[in-house]
């Protein structure tokens, strides 16, 4: 029998699991209660895991499914691509991961023809202050709407353009992208509300950050209505923040859920965290309401 069992983060959505060691091999009975569990809450806490190796945390998160790459190599964690280090060190005279980002909502590669089904986040290090990861559930935002509102957003396919958004964002950070990075993120429109895969739950799928327009629409009367639902989507009711311990792995559902980093003192402490990045596939749709 399973020993697993859980306790709720946020009063809509989020679940903390609790008798899982992930150095360990994962039966298949406690996987599909941490695979259903995750679809329907979007966030999943596991404490405990400061031991776990690199491949442990590769293996676990394979089981979701292929893992991606991300577009922005220098920032792979060496002989384990599957890796994206997120940090603030600098080693040698350049930075170890990716920084100075992810300070507003978003899903992880919303902006790919075929976004990713979810993240599952290692911390390494963490400062004592500050640096906590926020979440919001978009099914719940999208509950949240007012009807009118809702049935608009469900007709509507939102234009996501990375290259536009990271020279607005992040070339003067990051340094500007080069022409295989832009040739692997093309403009791409999907679904402004889309249906989850697993659960049948109608989602926002949106984000102010890759978001350039609606089709159909400029891009003013575009950005006005994104500034609407998303002040609904972000109301600090609808937050859960997560204050994070060495050890913690956090998985979130990119399609049901976005999140963001919170300010912390990047100059005087040290923050280094491991992410994989599960494969997905093309958003469907959701049924008007």
């Amino acid at each position: 029998m399973s020993q697993l069992s859980t306790r709720p983060l946020h009063p809509n959505f989020g679940l903390e699991i609790m008798g899982l060691d992930l150095s360990q091999p994962v039966s298949d009975q406690d996987f599909a209660f941490v695979r259903r569990a995750f679809a329907e809450a979007g966030v999943a806490l596991i404490r405990g895991q400061e031991h776990i190796a690199p491949d442990d945390h590769i293996a676990f998160s394979r089981r979701f499914g292929p893992l991606e790459e991300h577009v922005l190599t220098q920032f792979l964690l060496p002989g384990h691509p599957e890796i994206f280090v997120v940090s603030n060190i600098v080693e040698n005279g350049r930075h170890i991961g990716a920084h100075g980002g992810a300070t507003q909502y978003h899903s992880d590669l919303a902006y790919l023809s075929e976004p990713s089904l979810g993240s599952i986040f290692r911390c390494i290090e963490c400062p004592d202050e500050g640096g906590e990861t926020a979440f919001v559930s978009m099914a719940a935002a999208y509950d949240a709407l007012p009807d009118a509102l809702r049935r608009r957003l469900t007709g509507l396919d939102a234009v996501y353009d990375y290259a536009w958004s990271y020279d607005r964002r992040m070339a003067k950070i990051r340094g500007p992208l080069t022409a295989e990075q832009k040739a692997k993120t093309p403009v791409i429109a999907h679904p402004a509300v889309r249906a989850h895969p697993e659960t049948g739950r109608a989602a926002l799928f949106l984000s102010d950050v890759w978001v350039r327009c609606f089709e159909g629409m400029d891009e003013a009367e575009s950005q006005a209505l994104l500034a609407e639902v998303m002040a609904i989507a972000k109301a600090p009711e609808a937050e859960y923040r997560h204050q994070w311990r060495p050890g913690d792995i956090v998985l979130w559902d990119n399609r049901s859920t976005m999140h963001r980093v919170c300010p912390y003192d990047a100059e005087n402490t040290r923050r280094l965290m491991h992410r994989t990045t599960i494969t997905g596939d093309r958003p469907v749709r959701a049924k008007a309401a």
